[in-house]
């Protein structure tokens, strides 16, 4: 597998496991929804940068993230995985 094909992997498991999209991933990386589909298609590729960016909004090393999806998934912190509901402004932890 190369390496562009690891990081889209990467980065589906990564948003199907916390139940994000890509309107909100473009949204916490500061591009377009139609810049991370391109990325995510093939039609454009994850820089370097964009990997380190990827790997501290999902709370993990770029090291585990790089790993592939498994290694990935497993450094995923639990409270970034889907149904767990985050507490609310004012509410407790």
């Amino acid at each position: 597998m190369s390496l562009p094909e690891r990081v889209r992997l990467v980065v589906a498991a990564l948003m199907h496991a916390s139940g994000e999209s890509q309107a909100r991933l473009a949204e916490a990386l500061g591009v377009t929804q139609a810049q991370v589909s391109r990325r995510q298609s093939g039609a454009a590729a994850w820089s370097l940068a964009d990997c380190e960016a990827l790997a501290v909004h999902y709370g993990m090393d770029v090291l585990d993230f790089l790993a592939g999806p498994t290694r990935a998934c497993e450094a995923l912190p639990e409270e970034r995985r889907a149904g767990r509901r985050r507490p609310g402004k004012g509410e407790a932890r």
